[in-house]
């Protein structure tokens, strides 16, 4: 960040990304308010949609008070080509497991992308490690918890 400061006006980004966080808070809110799954045991599956809505509330309203605050630093410009190659390994997560790819290999492409994206230049060396940590995360979501994650022909070789 450069030392230029901002002297007039409210942050517009900030009230911007303050009035999202509130709506995400309400529609989140609401799906909680709307689950009928109880439990007999005190706190229920409902509890940490609750625990989600109230942390986005407080960051939303922090966001309002750092939009009026006064000589906040300018923020930089966005690195454009790590923003493309993090949201290219988001949209290859969504397509491979709604095309049937799996959470493994899921895993590890948008491990690998976020990490280029972050700045590292091992390409390969990342997807081998994305690819052991989204093996060992499903194995004790399918084996400890007993949980399935969406699988693909990968994870049919452990089931």
């Amino acid at each position: 960040m450069t030392n230029d400061t901002r002297t007039q006006g409210a942050n517009k980004p900030a009230l911007l990304v303050g009035v999202l966080l509130l709506i995400v808070a309400a529609f989140v809110g609401y799906d909680a308010s709307q689950q009928t799954i109880t439990s007999t045991y005190g706190v229920g599956p409902t509890a940490m949609p609750y625990v989600v809505a109230a942390g986005l509330v407080i960051l939303g309203l922090a966001h309002f008070v750092v939009a009026f605050r006064e000589g906040l630093p300018r923020p930089e410009e966005a690195d454009s080509k790590a923003l493309l190659w993090i949201a290219g390994g988001l949209i290859f997560l969504i397509a491979c497991i709604g095309l049937g790819g799996g959470f493994i290999i899921a895993i590890a492409v948008v491990f690998a992308c976020t990490a280029r994206g972050m700045g590292r230049q091992g390409l390969l060396v990342d997807a081998v490690i994305g690819f052991v940590l989204g093996l060992v995360i499903y194995l004790v979501f399918a084996k400890l918890l007993t949980l399935i994650l969406p699988s693909g022909p990968l994870e049919r070789l452990f089931l």
